[in-house]
């Protein structure tokens, strides 16, 4: 009896110990989504990078550089927070140095930009390595054979930190003016939370970050346990989300030492996104 017990006791230790390795794992992984549309010819394979927050992913970024080469996306779209406004820039910039040689590269700012006073030089930096800043805007970017409409918001604490002129809602405005709705239309931007209102706009995928998935989350029962703007149970966390008039894919992120709350049961993400025609 005093046997089972023994080995009912190493069993319980095990389990407990393969939970708490699964749940504090910070390993890189490749989450992908397949979007369909009657308005594309020609495949597009997006990589949506959020939240890096200048977290380190090996010796130079190798760990992450690896992992976009060798999805071998068409097009690199960065959703913000990629800068961080207390960890220095130094992995970020290794990192875009790296891929922006080799991949169309789209920007949108994330809060933490702004909370760092200094977003113009990280927005100078990043025009001054090739890499398109989306300031509020559409553009039309042809990818092989397919052209489709990608437009790009600011994030909302753009006034307030830099008190610069054209406030969040403006910029929506703005952007649907510009935007070719014949084409297959594309919003970057950082909060999940305000899909609402770019539901508003006609857009067929709404691409951000921002929620670090919940930070916390319970497989298969609770995706996540708390967000910044969506506050405790949020409902936009981390996954793909449908629509009656389009889908929303919010990354969950690349944070890692940057948290002070570590992440459980949520691992960082690169997300890539396939859209292709439908069959």
């Amino acid at each position: 009896m005093k046997i089972k017990k023994k080995y009912k006791l190493i069993a319980a230790l095990l389990i407990l110990l393969v939970l708490m390795l699964s749940a504090f794992d910070v390993r890189l992984k490749i989450v992908k989504y397949k979007i369909e549309s009657d308005k594309i010819d020609s495949p597009v394979r997006i990589a949506l990078v959020t939240d890096l927050h200048s977290c380190k992913y090996g010796e130079n970024q190798k760990t992450l550089i690896d992992a976009v080469n060798k999805e071998k996306p068409d097009i690199i779209l960065l959703g913000g927070d990629i800068f961080d406004d207390i960890i220095p820039d130094t992995n970020t910039k290794i990192f875009l140095k790296a891929v922006a040689p080799k991949y169309p590269c789209y920007y949108v700012t994330g809060n933490h930009e702004y909370w760092s006073r200094q977003s113009d030089e990280m927005i100078a930096w990043l025009r001054a390595n090739n890499i398109y800043v989306l300031d509020g805007e559409s553009v039309d970017v042809e990818i092989g054979n397919q052209k489709i409409s990608l437009s790009g918001i600011n994030d909302p604490d753009k006034e307030r930190f830099t008190g610069k002129s054209g406030d969040f809602y403006s910029e929506l405005d703005k952007i649907q003016r510009e935007k070719d709705d014949n084409l297959f239309r594309i919003l970057l931007a950082h909060r999940p939370s305000y899909i609402e209102n770019y539901l508003k706009y006609d857009f067929d995928l709404v691409l951000c970050g921002h929620a670090h998935g919940g930070q916390w989350r319970i497989p298969f029962i609770l995706n996540g346990v708390f967000a910044p703007d969506e506050g405790w149970l949020p409902k936009y966390a981390g996954g793909k989300y449908d629509f009656p008039n389009g889908q929303m894919i919010v990354s969950r992120g690349l944070a890692r030492e940057s948290t002070r709350v570590p992440r459980i049961f949520n691992r960082p993400e690169l997300v890539i996104v396939d859209v292709v025609g439908v069959k």
